[in-house]
């Protein structure tokens, strides 16, 4: 996790990291959270990829307060995807 400013465009970035127990559960957290769009078309944009089990997160802001909104609304839907996972118990392939 991290935080910087980009000196060339002078936009704040956040970088997030997080760790699966298998790339499956990964791509199941990618494909749960990539549909939520930011709401507002300028000052933000996130992108999400997955590399082996780790779901990578990146954001890119204008603005300190838009950056921390987007973080804290993506944080909060990481954590309801995930206490789905564990609730229905790890992914069966079919």
């Amino acid at each position: 996790m991290a935080t910087e400013r980009n000196l060339e465009t002078s936009k704040l970035e956040f970088f997030l990291d997080v760790p699966f127990p298998s790339s499956h559960e990964a791509t199941i957290a990618l494909r749960s959270l990539a549909p939520d769009k930011e709401p507002r078309r300028g000052g933000i944009s996130k992108q999400l990829s997955v590399s082996g089990s780790t779901l990578s997160v990146r954001w890119s802001a204008d603005e300190a307060r838009i950056l921390r909104v987007s973080v804290s609304s993506f944080l909060d839907h990481l954590s309801l995807v995930v206490e789905t996972m564990e609730v229905f118990g790890p992914p069966v392939d079919l």
